[in-house]
């Protein structure tokens, strides 16, 4: 595998993941969340924002005008489309992520659909289009960015327009003053910043639809859009860390190994965990399930003797899908959900 380039490292040093200690947290901190910016943040002064809305009519909101809609707040785990990335080989270039491109929070606002029925959803519409402030140029298209919703997904109950994050303002890096959520899918699709909702005929083409985040094995390939989360599980690596390496020291004896499951194609159904790299697995402890899209706590006991260890942990959704030992590759380093691996040397 080729080195990380001057300009991985300058995306590596914009945007950041969440520690995996912070598994601990049900909620994850603001400062912890995992973030992604595509572009620059934007400077966006709140008394001069607008949302446009345009269907069969246009609508035209500001801050104080959304926040007299109904509330809704939902808890939802956001994970980026290439978390995992960096693991893959050959390694895409782009954003170098290893596992920790993802957070669960909870986000307050105004649910989508009555706004969409207020402007008016024609019968003839397809998909709705949702447009950024941040501007700049991927792939060699200087654009904004812009994301779609077919008519049926952006109706969806749990979509959500939200201008809090745990409970306070959105942060400026989360997307100030108002951002779209959309449970169960990877982050890509939960546009910040935004500007602009328009109902459209036809399929949106945009490059953030139509070239990126999209599943092929070559350039030359449409691909498949990408679209849910494929299940993930995450643990809290026992022991202590060496600085450089992040290599785990542990002690012999019993140890509590805490982690997080989540899914956006179906409820986690099961978690198990191996200490033997994936040749053995035993079942894990479920914690109750707290809300549809926010990540489900789990817990092993794992009864260390002196020796190497490489602790897994897979989770299956009630649909059967399962995380797959080996990182499935593709052009993008998109949806790599191989499972989780950590040495550790017990003493």
């Amino acid at each position: 595998m080729e080195g990380i380039s001057l300009e991985e490292l300058q995306l590596a040093a914009r945007n950041h993941g969440m520690p995996l200690e912070a598994l601990r947290y049900p909620v994850t901190p603001v400062g912890l969340h995992y973030l992604l910016i595509h572009f620059d943040v934007p400077d966006v002064d709140p008394d001069d924002w607008r949302l446009t809305v345009r269907g069969e009519r246009e609508l035209t909101l500001d801050l104080a005008e959304l926040k007299q809609r109904p509330r809704a707040e939902l808890t939802v785990t956001m994970e980026c489309a290439g978390n995992g990335r960096a693991r893959l080989d050959p390694r895409p270039v782009s954003q170098p992520w290893l596992l920790e491109a993802v957070g669960n929070a909870r986000w307050g606002g105004t649910l989508l659909r009555p706004l969409l029925e207020d402007a008016g959803v024609r019968k003839s519409a397809v998909e709705v289009l949702f447009t950024g402030l941040d501007r700049g140029i991927d792939g060699g298209v200087e654009q904004q960015y812009e994301r779609s919703l077919s008519i049926e997904d952006a109706l969806g109950e749990d979509v959500l327009l939200a201008y809090e994050m745990n409970g306070a303002s959105l942060p400026p890096q989360h997307g100030f003053p108002l951002r779209l959520v959309v449970p169960g899918w990877y982050g890509m699709t939960s546009v910040k910043w935004l500007a602009e909702i328009e109902i459209l005929d036809e399929p949106f083409g945009g490059y953030q639809q139509a070239q990126a985040y999209r599943l092929r094995q070559a350039e030359d390939e449409e691909g498949t859009p990408l679209q849910r989360i494929v299940p993930r599980s995450l643990f809290v690596p026992p022991g202590i860390p060496e600085f450089l390496s992040r290599e785990r020291r542990a002690v012999a004896g019993e140890h509590v190994i805490q982690g997080r499951a989540w899914s956006g194609l179906a409820p986690i159904a099961a978690v198990e965990v191996s200490s033997d790299g994936g040749s053995t697995w035993a079942p894990a402890e479920l914690e109750p399930e707290q809300e549809r899209w926010a990540w489900r706590g789990w817990r092993f006991r794992w009864q260390a003797e002196p020796g190497e260890y490489v602790l897994c942990s897979r989770a299956r959704d009630e649909d059967g899908n399962e995380q797959p030992v080996d990182p499935p590759w593709n052009l993008g380093g998109y949806a790599n959900n191989a499972v989780q691996t950590v040495k550790v040397t017990v003493g």
